[in-house]
């Protein structure tokens, strides 16, 4: 299992459009092969930062098949009007295993 964390910068005033944008698209996300899961949650802090994470199968599945197919275009199409910079992306794998 492969977790995803992109941290999501949102144009300020933005952040409301950004979630009702992002609910819209997630299921592109979640009916790709390999994703087990997707959550977004929102900065308290600084309410236009975001971090989604997603679980994956493997690297793959997200690296090269997810960002790779029309889904990817339609998810990143549908969230990308208020985005304030490019996400920026790890990955990570469960500690002690």
């Amino acid at each position: 299992m492969i977790l995803e964390v992109a941290e999501i910068l949102v144009q300020p005033g933005q952040e409301e459009e950004f979630e009702a944008a992002h609910r819209g698209a997630v299921e592109h996300l979640l009916g790709s092969p390999g994703c087990r899961s997707a959550r977004l949650t929102r900065g308290v802090e600084n309410p236009s930062r975001f971090v989604l994470f997603v679980e994956w199968d493997s690297l793959a599945a997200h690296t090269e098949d997810f960002r790779s197919s029309p889904a990817f275009t339609r998810w990143r199409d549908g969230i990308a009007p208020f985005l304030d910079g490019a996400p920026r992306v790890e990955h990570f794998v469960p500690a002690g295993g």
